[in-house]
């Protein structure tokens, strides 16, 4: 049989022919404490499926990743496991009408955070569990049938150590020893859940009355590791659930289906959050041990809505296949920030989508690897590759195009019918774009094929012809796309025109919407108006393209884009700044002194630190390799600078101390850092807590300044989980060529390392600083990958291939060393091959990006 990978032709081969009716999972895990020798450390798991079959005598399989199986029952007759258990899957033969499916299997608990992961808190030594499975690894904690529309109810119950709390989807009750669970509604394997410690948990509930009379009461929790108990803001947790919950069902009209809703905060988590129903988890840092800006609090309640909005676009309904993926991913994007701005204190949500999100999005869509937003997944390793900035960002920038199309109206209506006709089932696209014809009057099989099933992005560049008054004679939208991908969509879009006015504010004068289709579209209602000084298209971001300048708005912007003063406008034209420096059509450097001189002015705080991270990036790739220096010491400067300046204890303070330590390398900097963490030094109103401490120690070790002693004396202070990461990061990141090997050592040649712990000594081996102590590892890394690759999870196979990808040597030969390995490697798994083109790429836009520059300097 075909091992751990799971086609898309089995799956439907298999959900032809079977059909769940419910699932009984026993689970011991009082293993996980104690002594524990032998490895794997392993806990019995119990399952029976009940189940039906469409051709009484046909062959089947189950799946099961288990180092063992005790014993397998079908229908009474017991198999021999050595026979039909093949470490990935359970073979069924002569298979009745009506089946029951008894598996008794030892299962290993998880270091990679797939699985059951167990975690030892260094702080107090206690023991932490909790389960993560999307796209397919609930087969790692019990026997199932592993596709999202084999869905099922479920019944768990769980053996755990004494004291512990044990949570699932469903309500639990502690009874002689074992945890048993109410039966959840049906749902697919890979939101099922089971979290199982000494957590903290803190309870509320919510209550909401509908028109009829009726009330329907959540009971709410919220949950995390002891140690971060101090640290842990639950009210407000439970502040945007309970706004979340409201907002949902005003637009959704569909009671929230699956009873209680707890949030587990959880440790060496891959993900941000995942959409378990009754039981959502999260990264555990998004509870905070120091001090963040807003734009902290606003992610943590954009991930809590999108995750919300999960429990009916995913949960309720669910995709048949992963090539629709999108019909849950780009629904919660977008409804993440649609609640934030409808629904909590963060009103300018949008801003963060357009200058963060959307970033991602015209990343991934300019890779080779881009793909259209219903993709072509044939099987689980595609699955797991297409959780990325197509999926969630342009498909939700999409939506918010299909919004300004439909009418907001006509948008949600289409989705209360959806999940009303849908519900505890599985949907295809076709059965979206039907309700959305239904109500809005639109053909939607054309906007689908635009917009849903072909790549890449389109850009938008304004012309404007003037008369000999000067005024707009004729303003034209020119639309181009790459050959690569050269379909032209219709483009629902808002021009803005712009003008300083007498006191020198940049502001909008004329605005008119307008559908661009086609190469050129003109935009009749913006004739006679007075001459533009800034043409904005995609003004309001109502669509989904790169915007583009003609001459005069790009001069305008390089002398007056602090002037601007709509913050939306703002943060779109920073955004297509950005976009024109990563294709080499404005020099990195002239990128980094408009951060120079109009950063210090920006008002919104996540915009400002997307522009520390995209002057970073600038400096470390697309600025020419001689003009670095330059460019560090004037960042820097400029960034003490504005820290010095900036109100003392505010935000901006913060992110201009973080984004100063990040570029900071000249001796008087590196000492600067040195008394501030000493406190022999102080800035007004800087509290250099924990977090910032170790901000701080990050570039004193890349550089030398902090050796092992100095951050072995810091984890003594800081003897925590969080403490123990930043410490690995900080060691590796040390400027020796024996640390480097002990870093790749630890990484490629030994699987010891927990994924929290594997991708803190990647980020930290990783420095820009001294590039030359990572050239012995291009070629080591070409020979490793595919070896790492079918020996390792997926999630850690997936961390060493794009971390340890040699990107910082940006020379053609590392471009010449990727070729040569892909010409070798055609058979190689598609989705190794995937990651390597996509570094690949990144590589050669560098290397445009710095041609580009040094042209501008010579």
């Amino acid at each position: 049989m075909p091992g751990e990978n799971l086609t898309r032709d089995e799956a439907r081969e298999r959900a032809a022919l079977l059909s769940v009716d419910g699932y009984e999972v026993s689970l011991d895990l009082r293993s996980a404490v104690g002594d524990g020798d032998e490895e794997p450390r392993t806990f019995r798991s119990v399952t029976t499926i009940r189940f039906r079959c469409a051709e009484p005598g046909a062959s089947s399989f189950a799946d099961l990743v288990a180092p063992g199986v005790t014993a397998v029952s079908l229908n009474g007759r017991d198999l021999d496991p050595g026979a039909v258990f093949d470490g990935t899957r359970i073979l069924l033969e002569d298979l009745a009408a009506d089946n029951e499916l008894v598996v008794d299997a030892q299962c290993a608990y998880s270091r990679t955070g797939e699985g059951m992961h167990r975690f030892v808190d260094p702080e107090d030594g206690e023991v932490y569990l909790y389960t993560q499975y999307e796209p397919a690894d609930s087969r790692r904690v019990f026997a199932n049938f592993e596709q999202p529309d084999l869905k099922a109810p479920f019944r768990f119950e769980v053996r755990a150590p004494e004291g512990w709390t044990v949570w699932s989807n469903g309500a639990g009750e502690l009874a002689d020893g074992v945890w048993r669970f109410a039966e959840t509604k049906p749902i697919s394997t890979y939101i099922t859940c089971v979290t199982a410690g000494p957590y903290h948990y803190v309870t509320d509930s919510y209550s909401r009355t509908f028109a009829d009379g009726t009330t329907l009461r959540i009971p709410l929790g919220a949950l995390c590791r002891k140690g971060l108990a101090p640290y842990f803001d639950a009210d407000d947790v439970f502040l945007v659930t309970k706004q979340g919950l409201d907002f949902f069902h005003d637009h959704f009209d569909y009671p929230y289906p699956f009873g209680k809703y707890d949030q587990a905060f959880v440790p060496e988590y891959n993900l941000g959050a995942m959409e378990n129903p009754g039981l959502v988890t999260f990264r555990e840092e998004y509870i905070f041990r120091g001090k963040v800006t807003q734009a902290s609090y606003e992610a943590r309640a954009n991930v809590i809505l999108h995750e919300m909005a999960h429990m009916w676009f995913g949960d309720l309904v669910t995709m048949v296949w992963w090539d629709d993926l999108w019909l849950k991913e780009s629904f919660a994007d977008f409804m993440g920030t649609f609640g934030n701005v409808g629904a909590t204190r963060f009103t300018d949500a949008w801003i963060t989508f357009a200058n963060r999100r959307k970033a991602w999005a015209y990343r991934a869509d300019q890779l080779p690897s881009t793909h259209p937003i219903t993709a072509d997944i044939r099987d689980l390793q595609d699955a797991k590759l297409n959780f990325d900035g197509i999926t969630y960002a342009k498909g939700a920038s999409v939506l918010k195009q299909l919004v300004a199309y439909v009418g907001q109206d006509a948008f949600l209506e289409g989705a209360r019918r959806y999940f009303k006709r849908n519900a505890y089932g599985n949907t295809r696209l076709g059965d979206l774009l039907s309700v959305l014809e239904e109500t809005s009057g639109r053909d939607m099989a054309a906007w689908a094929r635009s917009w849903l099933q072909t790549a890449g992005v389109n850009s938008l560049t304004p012309q404007v012809l003037l008369d000999a008054q000067g005024r707009v004679a004729e303003l034209a939208v020119l639309q181009d796309a790459a050959e690569s991908h050269p379909e032209l969509r219709p483009h629902r879009v808002a021009i803005g025109l712009y003008r300083r006015t007498a006191d020198g504010a940049l502001e909008r004068y004329a605005r008119a919407e307008a559908d661009v289709e086609g190469p050129r579209t003109v935009v009749t209602e913006l004739a006679g108006a007075q001459a533009p000084e800034l043409v904005l298209v995609n003004d309001d971001d109502l669509t989904y393209c790169k915007i583009r300048f003609d001459d005069t708005s790009l001069q305008t912007l390089r002398a007056h884009l602090g002037d601007l003063t709509d913050p939306l406008a703002r943060a779109l034209c920073w955004s297509a700044l950005w976009n024109l420096t990563r294709d080499a059509l404005l020099p990195a450097r002239d990128f980094v002194d408009l951060v120079l001189r109009f950063a210090g002015r920006e008002s919104d705080i996540g915009v400002l630190q997307m522009l520390h991270a995209w002057a970073d990036s600038a400096l470390v790739n697309y600025v020419a390799p001689q003009w670095r220096e330059t460019g560090e010491r004037l960042l820097t400067d400029g960034a003490l600078t504005e820290l010095r300046s900036a109100e003392p204890g505010s935000e901006h303070q913060l992110a201009w101390a973080r984004f100063f330590a990040s570029v900071a390398s000249a001796p008087a900097d590196l000492q600067l850092l040195k008394d501030l963490l000493e406190g022999t030094d102080e800035i007004e109103g800087l509290v250099v807590d924990q977090e910032l401490r170790w901000a701080f120690l990050e570039p004193l070790a890349a550089h030398g300044v902090a050796d092992e002693k100095m951050l072995a004396a810091e984890l003594a202070r800081d003897d925590t989980a969080s403490g123990k990461r930043h410490q690995v990061r900080c060691l590796a990141a040390r400027p020796s060529a024996a640390v480097k090997a002990q870093a790749w050592a630890q990484v490629v040649e030994s699987d010891a390392l927990s994924n929290a712990l594997v991708e803190a000594t990647i980020a930290g081996f990783a420095q820009p600083a001294r590039r030359e102590l990572l050239a012995p590892y291009t070629q080591k890394y070409f020979a490793v990958i595919d070896r790492v690759w079918s020996e390792r999870s997926i999630q850690i196979g997936m961390d060493v291939v794009r971390g340890l990808f040699p990107a910082l040597q940006d020379s053609q030969e590392t471009l010449d060393a990727a070729d040569a390995w892909l010409s070798a490697h055609e058979k190689a798994a598609p989705a190794l091959r995937r990651l390597v083109l996509e570094a690949r790429d990144d590589l050669a836009r560098a290397l445009r990006g710095q041609a580009r520059d040094a042209a501008a300097g010579a």
